[in-house]
């Protein structure tokens, strides 16, 4: 990576690492439940939804939502532990089912029966123990890592900075289709898997660039779609 790349990346990550860009984005709900004072919980199940829901395209993505919050009356925590889900095999947004969303609240749920927070779990106890997916050593994990980026990170800017017992540098790139096909036009991988050893890979690159805060990255990657494609920003990636 050249010189000029570096300093281009620093650029757009500084840029587009501002809220006016992220008003019609998936972050956008948990960010709401913070500006409305909701507790943690709140904010957490809100973090879980958002990022679970986070593929297609944005208006499609800040629609289907607004219509499942809605259905929780904007209190997501409370909802939850409640137990009066909508158990039934029609689509809320895409593949994803009300019944798949009753299944994460029930997880919650019970999660929550022993614990304050999900802070504590790693990138694969909240894909078994939360989303409800078989354990993957080698996945990519995008959604999750995407949540823990939103959640970790506390420059006051996009992200919210509300799990404080973590570290930015222990972030991981949240990886799909289109950040590896910008990732490897920068130079960042040289791998065509999209896996874990990839994401590694280009999370380390990047903290080469941002030193201890590699998922600084992840807004230079979106200033790349930004300039480089007709409407990168309309668009999120399904989660792999």
């Amino acid at each position: 990576m050249t010189e000029d790349i570096e300093k281009t990346l620093i650029q757009w990550a500084e840029k587009y690492n501002d809220p006016k860009y992220f008003q019609e984005d998936p972050i956008a709900f948990p960010r709401k439940f913070v500006s409305m004072g909701a507790s943690l919980k709140d904010i957490e199940v809100a973090a879980v939804f958002s990022a679970h829901f986070a593929w297609g395209r944005r208006a499609m993505i800040v629609r289907d939502l607004t219509r499942l919050f809605d259905h929780m009356e904007w209190k997501p925590y409370d909802f939850v532990m409640k137990g009066e889900w909508r158990d039934e095999p029609l689509s809320v947004h895409r593949t994803i089912k009300w019944c798949d969303c009753a299944a994460i609240c029930s997880r919650l749920k019970d999660y929550y029966g022993g614990y304050d927070s999900l802070e504590s779990l790693s990138q694969d106890d909240i894909r078994t123990l939360i989303y409800g997916q078989k354990s993957d050593p080698k996945a990519p994990n995008k959604k999750i890592n995407m949540m823990r980026r939103w959640m970790v990170r506390d420059d006051g800017k996009v992200d919210l900075g509300l799990w404080k017992n973590t570290s930015p540098s222990e972030l991981l790139i949240p990886l799909d289709v289109h950040v590896h096909t910008q990732a490897s036009a920068l130079g960042l991988t040289s791998r065509n898997q999209k896996d874990i050893v990839t994401v590694k890979e280009i999370t380390s690159a990047f903290d080469g660039i941002f030193p201890g805060d590699p998922c600084k990255g992840d807004f230079a990657l979106f200033g790349y779609g930004v300039t480089h494609a007709k409407n990168p920003e309309k668009i999120i990636n399904p989660a792999v």
